[in-house]
């Protein structure tokens, strides 16, 4: 008799138990793999740089709610749309625009200045074929100091060199 009341409650439990976890659903988790090879869970989907191959598990669909009324049919695809587009905080994406933005025109300036270094060297290197072409003496100064003319070969090596500069440089 004594153990009559035990085994009632403990059947009123087990039951309580039961009827519980079948009244509860599932608990809806993202699991994925990130960049350094961690497992995360969270029940907010991975951030957009992770690759589809990585995520593990995701959360199940729920149709049958969004088939059982017309309006929820309807709403489904902009949920859908909604759903599958990546959740980022505005400021962090203009703050992220920003920075391409000056990195883009970092790069232009750089062109720029590129593009007026080799105008000079064009120019430069035009006038020195000039210098060379007209088959005057050309003195140069040596590590000494002393003053020497610069024979034929060395002209032909020189002039080699600045048209090299100038097939570079003038396009």
């Amino acid at each position: 008799m004594r153990q009559l009341p035990f085994t009632v409650a403990l059947s009123a439990a087990l039951a309580v138990t039961t009827a519980m976890a079948q009244t509860v659903p599932p608990p809806t988790a993202w699991k994925w793999r990130d960049a350094s090879g961690q497992i995360n869970l969270s029940d907010l989907p991975p951030p957009p740089s992770v690759p589809a191959k990585d995520i593990l598990e995701h959360p199940p669909i729920e149709r049958k709610a969004a088939a059982a009324t017309p309006a929820a049919a309807s709403a489904a695809p902009a949920l859908q749309q909604a759903l599958s587009r990546p959740h980022t905080d505005p400021e962090l994406e203009a703050r992220r625009r920003r920075a391409l933005d000056d990195q883009a025109t970092q790069q232009r300036q750089q062109h720029q200045r590129d593009a007026l270094v080799r105008a000079d060297n064009c120019s430069r290197a035009q006038a020195a074929l000039a210098l060379l072409s007209d088959g005057q003496r050309i003195s140069r100064t040596n590590a000494q100091g002393d003053r020497e003319v610069i024979d034929d070969k060395t002209r032909a090596d020189e002039t080699q060199r600045v048209r090299a500069v100038i097939a570079s440089d003038c396009r």
